[in-house]
């Protein structure tokens, strides 16, 4: 890669657990990255519901920014924030916030979908937007707000989804980035223009939502007070999803991602949305890429189950991941499985009841010890991605032959073991932060410093040194993908009966 220029740029990945302040410096045709501040993300409950304390994220914001010029001295190019999909604030006509946004996890989100396909059917909905079916989709989010007959609805003339409400915040400018946008279920991803329809149909007309730009679009100088002056501001592909598919160190078309933390998306690249009976019935969701590029791919629930078990057995910080997986890797192999995706472990008080309770609902005696949940957590998300993977080879009908695991998750060597075990593929795992990288590679498009996507991720590949894992023991897999489908066939019953 011929090099331009060297430049600093300041990449913020926030995320439904933790957020981190990332400082990524381009040299000699290599990507130097280095975590400048991480802090914790958690919902504040407030009067029975969940939401996000938005300033407390900006005043760690503020506090990066201040350690990037003041302990590291370094004042970047740029900087650009990436965070979780579809929620998202409302502002006022005089530019303040109406509220804290509500987290996607909060209970009045109960049933808003159903009654929703009430006015709008569901192909109907799929075919207007191309989005998976998740009971908190934005569309979702907003209508639960209509049938409650939300002040705060009635009040706002600017909905902004989280990065744009932040980027909001620091620059003053109003925006809807195109790969946020396409979380939301109010999108066409064909013509990136919003369905005015979907909100005419619940009977709330006014116009909400800003008109759609590209990744890669400088919004403006820094206007909240800090070390680093009037720094200007990019917004980047602000989903982090989208942002850690950017960094897929691959080449060519037959590969596959894992983009692996507290949920799990499983997706190729594709060049146009693919909207068919197929990826309908099979719940699918075509959301922005960068470069133009539309990402096809299932959500399906990721280490939030690991996360809150281990919230449960100890309090953050006292239990590792490093030693649970550790002990893991002794239990007992495949005694006994959950489907991932089953609503009872959407928000439980307590995840390992939870997790209990399935087993015995579908017949299986449960773990009894921290090390044989891991292992059934980890196990089952394995299986359920080879689930997925089928269901993609059906869709694209091309080769696929290597899996990308990126994100916090490809640190887990044991769910990768068992990811490639499962799919009987090779894994290629990292960068763990792909989302802070793809962010800083956006920063560095958009000023020059990277000719095309091509170019960033040759820059990923020559930067980062991937861990590969090669499948094994696809006999002994192949005959426990088909007890796990019986397993999420009776977990279909469970929740029909409750």
């Amino acid at each position: 890669m011929e090099e331009k220029k060297t430049a600093a740029f300041l990449g913020f990945d926030l995320g439904a657990e933790s957020g981190r302040a990332v400082l990524g410096t381009i040299a000699a045709g290599r990507l130097g990255v280095k975590e400048l501040h991480r802090f914790p993300n958690l919902p504040l409950r407030l009067s029975g519901h969940m939401f996000w304390d938005v300033y407390g994220l900006l005043k760690e914001m503020t506090a990066a920014m201040n350690k990037c010029a003041r302990e590291e001295r370094v004042r970047p190019t740029a900087l650009g924030v990436s965070t979780w999909g579809v929620d998202f604030g409302l502002l006022a006509r005089d530019g303040s916030l109406l509220g804290l946004p509500y987290c996607y996890r909060d209970k009045r989100n109960q049933g808003a979908m159903e009654d929703y396909f009430k006015l709008v059917p569901p192909r109907a909905l799929y075919e207007a937007t191309g989005t998976q079916f998740m009971p908190f989709n934005s569309l979702f989010q907003v209508y639960a707000m209509v049938r409650e007959r939300s002040p705060l609805l009635e009040a706002a003339t600017d909905l902004l989804f989280m990065p744009d409400l932040l980027n909001f915040l620091l620059t003053g400018v109003k925006a809807a980035e195109f790969t946020i946008a396409s979380t939301s279920q109010m999108l066409d991803p064909r013509t990136r223009v919003w369905q005015a329809g979907l909100f005419q149909a619940m009977g709330f007309s006014r116009r909400l939502l800003r008109d759609v730009i590209e990744p890669g679009t400088v919004l403006g100088p820094l206007e909240l007070e800090t070390g680093l002056g009037r720094l200007p501001v990019v917004a980047v592909a602000g989903h982090d999803t989208a942002s850690a598919v950017a960094a897929v160190p691959a080449s060519g078309r037959n590969w596959l991602y894992i983009s692996s933390g507290t949920w799990s998306l499983v997706g190729v690249e594709e060049p146009r949305p693919v909207i068919t009976d197929e990826t309908f019935e099979r719940n699918f969701t075509n959301e922005g890429g960068v470069g133009g590029t539309i990402r096809l791919l299932k959500n399906v629930t990721g280490l939030w189950l690991l996360q809150e078990c281990r919230r449960a057995w100890s309090g953050p910080g006292e239990l590792s991941y490093e030693k649970l997986a550790a002990e893991a890797a002794e239990a007992e192999p495949f005694r006994a499985f959950i489907d991932p995706d089953h609503p009872v472990f959407l928000n439980p008080p307590n995840m390992p009841a939870a997790i209990e309770r399935f087993c015995l609902a579908t017949g299986q005696k449960p773990p009894d010890t921290p090390a044989g949940t891991t292992r059934l957590i980890l196990e089952s998300l394995a299986l359920k991605y080879r689930l997925v993977i089928d269901e993609l080879r059906s869709i694209v009908r091309r080769p696929l032959d290597v899996i990308h695991v990126i994100g916090g998750g490809s640190r887990n060597a044991l769910l990768c073991r068992f990811t490639a075990d499962a799919a009987g593929m090779p894994v290629v795992a990292g960068p763990a932060e792909a989302t802070a990288v793809g962010n800083i590679v956006a920063q560095a498009r958009a000023f020059g410093l990277l000719d095309s996507w091509e170019q960033a991720r040759a820059l990923v590949r020559d930067s980062f040194e991937p861990q590969p894992f090669d499948p094994r023991d696809q006999g002994l897999w192949e005959r426990q993908l088909q007890r796990f489908g019986e397993v999420v066939a009776a977990g279909a019953k469970f929740r029909s009966n409750g």
